[in-house]
C-alpha cells in the first residue's frame, strides 16, 4: 500500500515538473517572440510611428520636466513636489579640502579636538554644542509627527546638540525631550507666546525659506483633525495662514523692535534669522545685523521642505556655497563676525559638507532631509516598497503610528555620533586640532566659476611658498 502511495506521488511529481518546463519553454518562446518582435519595430518603423520617439524626446526635455508637465496638466494648479530641487546646482561636491603633509604635519592621532561651536557669540545666554550640526526647523503637523519630532530631539540631546521646533505648533513633548530646542518665531498667528520663548534656548524669527522663499502658505481647516487643531488651538473652520512677510515687519526698519523684544522675553537667549539668500543679499544682512541678531540661519537654493512649487525650488536663489561665502565675508568686512553666529542650511549631508561650509565661514549648519533619513534608517521598510519611506514621518504618513520612537532615537544619535566622529578625522588631517582653525585656506576647488567667485585656489594652481 506504502510503495502504490510512494510511486503515485513520484508520477505526480514528475508530471508535475514536466508540465513546469513545458509551460517555461512555452513562455520563453512567447517572451522571445515579441521581445524580437517589438525591438524589429523599434529598429524598422520611422520616428512618426516608432515608439522610441518618446524616449529620444523624453531625453531631450527630461523626465522631471515630462512627468511634472503632465502633473500641471492633470491639476490645473501649482503642483508640490517635496524634499527640494533634483537640480544640480555648484555646491559643496565641487570642494575639495587639503590633505597636510610636511608642510603642515597632520595632528597626532591620539590628539583629541575640539569640535565645540557656540551660538549667541555676544548673547547673556548663549548655549554651545558639542560639534557644527543642528537639526534643522522640521514642522509638527504640518510636515512631522509627534513621535518624529521627539525621536529628533532625543537624538540631538544624546548628541549634544540642538534641535528647531519649525514653524507647527509648539509641542511640550519635544520641549521635554530636547537639551537645547530653538524656538522658531514663524510668520503665523498661533503660539508665539512669552511662556512659549522662555521655555527655549534660542528664538530664529522666519523671514524666508532657499525652498519657499518670501512665499506664504495655507492650511485648509478641512486639512486639520482634531489633535492639529487643539495643536494650534483654532476652532473649527479656520485655516493655518504663514503670511509672505513676517506680520511684527511690514517694514525692515521694524525688525530691530522685534529683536529687543524678543530678546527681553527670552532674557538673553540667542535670538537669529532664518532666511534665503537672494541678490541682495548684503543689503539684507546690513538690516539684519543692524538689528542687533545673535545668529543667522542662511539657507541657499538647494533647500527643501516638505512641499512647494517646483519653481521656488529650481529657479530662485543662490546655491549654499556662494551664499555662505558671501555671508561670512560681509561679516567679517564689516566686523560682526565675533558677534553673529552663522549656520548654514540646505543639502548638507554628509561630514565632508559639515566640514566644508564650516571652512566657508559657517560656525555650523542644519540638517533635515538627512536627517530623517538616519532616523528612519530600516523602519522605512514599513512603508517600502509600495511607499515612500516619508510615509514614516509625516503626520498623516500611512506609517507614522509604527514609528518606534527609541529605535529612531537610537539611530539618528549614532549617525550624528559618526559625523562628530568623521568631523574630528577631518581636523586632524588638516594638521590642526580645533573647529575654530578651520579656515578657507583649507580648501581647492574642482569648479573654476567656484574659484573666481569664493577666491579658493584650484587645484591646479600651484603653491607659492
Amino acid at each position: 500500500m506504502k510503495n502504490q502511495k510512494l510511486r503515485k506521488a513520484l508520477a505526480m511529481g514528475a508530471a508535475t515538473m514536466a508540465g513546469t518546463y513545458a509551460i517555461k519553454l512555452m513562455g520563453r518562446k512567447v517572451i522571445d517572440k515579441v521581445h524580437d518582435n517589438s525591438v524589429k519595430l523599434i529598429l524598422e518603423d520611422l520616428y512618426d510611428e516608432n515608439i522610441w520617439e518618446l524616449v529620444t524626446s523624453t531625453n531631450r526635455i527630461g523626465l522631471q520636466t515630462v512627468i511634472e508637465t503632465n502633473m500641471r496638466a492633470t491639476e490645473g494648479k501649482t503642483i508640490a513636489r517635496p524634499m527640494g530641487s533634483p537640480k544640480k546646482f555648484p555646491g559643496l561636491n565641487d570642494l575639495m579640502l587639503s590633505i597636510e603633509q610636511l608642510h603642515i604635519m597632520p595632528t597626532a592621532f591620539d590628539l583629541e579636538v575640539d569640535t565645540h561651536v557656540t551660538i549667541g557669540k555676544k548673547a547673556k545666554k548663549p548655549f554651545t554644542i558639542d560639534f557644527p550640526v543642528i537639526i534643522s526647523p522640521m514642522a509638527y503637523g504640518v510636515a512631522l509627527s509627534e513621535k518624529t519630532k521627539i525621536a529628533l530631539a532625543q537624538g540631538a540631546t544624546k548628541a549634544g546638540t540642538a534641535t528647531n521646533t519649525g514653524e507647527g505648533p509648539f509641542l511640550p513633548s519635544e520641549r521635554k525631550a530636547a537639551k537645547y530646542l530653538i524656538y522658531q518665531y514663524h510668520r503665523g498667528d498661533w503660539d508665539k507666546t512669552q511662556e512659549i520663548i522662555r521655555q527655549c534656548d534660542g528664538v530664529e524669527i522666519q523671514i524666508g525659506q532657499g525652498a519657499l522663499a518670501g512665499l506664504g502658505h495655507v492650511m485648509k481647516a478641512n486639512k486639520l483633525d482634531k489633535e492639529l487643531r487643539d495643536a494650534y488651538k483654532y476652532p473649527k473652520g479656520k485655516d493655518v495662514v504663514a503670511h509672505s512677510r513676517q506680520p511684527e515687519v511690514p517694514d525692515p526698519k521694524y525688525l530691530k523692535k522685534l529683536v529687543e523684544k524678543l530678546k527681553k522675553i527670552g532674557e538673553g537667549v540667542p535670538v537669529g534669522i532664518k532666511m534665503a539668500a537672494g541678490k541682495h543679499l548684503e543689503a539684507d544682512l546690513e538690516w539684519v545685523c543692524n538689528a542687533g541678531v545673535d545668529f543667522i540661519a542662511m539657507e541657499g537654493a538647494e533647500a527643501a521642505t516638505k512641499s512647494s512649487a517646483p519653481i521656488l525650488q529650481d529657479d530662485f536663489g543662490i546655491p549654499l556655497l556662494f551664499a555662505i561665502s558671501r555671508t561670512a565675508d560681509w561679516l567679517e568686512k564689516n566686523n560682526f563676525k565675533d558677534q553673529v553666529s552663522l549656520i548654514a542650511a540646505g543639502k548638507i549631508r554628509t561630514p565632508g559638507d559639515m566640514l566644508k561650509v564650516c571652512a566657508l565661514g559657517a560656525d555650523a549648519s542644519y540638517i533635515g532631509a538627512i536627517a530623517l533619513f538616519a532616523l528612519t534608517h530600516t523602519q522605512a521598510l514599513k512603508a517600502l516598497p509600495f511607499e515612500p519611506p516619508t510615509q514614516v514621518v509625516w503626520y498623516d504618513g500611512q506609517f507614522s503610528k509604527k514609528l518606534n520612537v527609541k529605535d529612531a532615537t537610537d539611530a539618528l544619535y549614532k549617525f550624528l555620533e559618526a559625523c562628530r566622529q568623521e568631523i574630528g578625522d577631518g581636523i586632524k588631517a588638516l594638521g590642526k586640532t580645533s573647529l575654530q582653525e578651520v579656515n578657507r585656506s583649507d580648501l581647492m576647488s574642482l569648479n573654476e566659476m567656484i574659484s573666481k567667485g569664493t577666491g579658493i585656489p584650484m587645484v591646479y594652481e600651484p603653491f607659492k611658498y
